[in-house]
């Protein structure tokens, strides 16, 4: 796990490639169109979480990365070759240890996401109609 002091373009271009990679293979209710509209807002997400954690896998590349905020959990995305290998388990790990992380929210319609953060442990205790933004993508408010 490498927590990272400075946020360069360059690493934050990397950044929002696992992050594009990774919505397009789990969040399949989102359209490409509606991708593109919230990628343009990542960049701006990635720079101003308070902590940044990133994962590489066995061949030192960039895989996954983790971002919080307090006790909160915001992001969490992985390449879709780097699922199913520990490598989100252990970065959540990390954040729960190192951050104290107790809470989250997932899109209800990301059922593997939820199944995950519930093996991690947590559960949920509310749900919204709309995400954040007020989208029609129900949340799942989660917490250890």
């Amino acid at each position: 796990m490498i927590e990272l002091e400075s946020r360069t373009p360059e690493r934050l271009d990397r950044l929002l490639e696992v992050w594009e990679r990774s919505v397009r293979a789990t969040h399949l209710f989102l359209s490409g169109g509606e991708v593109e509209v919230i990628k343009t807002y990542v960049p701006q997400a990635l720079g101003e979480v308070p902590r940044l954690v990133t994962a590489e896998d066995e061949a030192g590349l960039l895989a996954g990365f983790l971002g919080a905020d307090g006790r909160r959990l915001e992001m969490l995305f992985l390449l879709p070759e780097a699922r199913g290998k520990g490598l989100g388990r252990a970065l959540l790990q990390y954040g729960m240890d190192r951050y104290g992380l107790r809470e989250l929210a997932v899109n209800q319609q990301n059922p593997q996401a939820r199944g995950f953060y519930e093996h991690m442990g947590f559960h949920v205790y509310r749900r919204t109609e709309t995400d954040e933004q007020g989208g029609p993508y129900p949340l799942l408010y989660m917490k250890l």
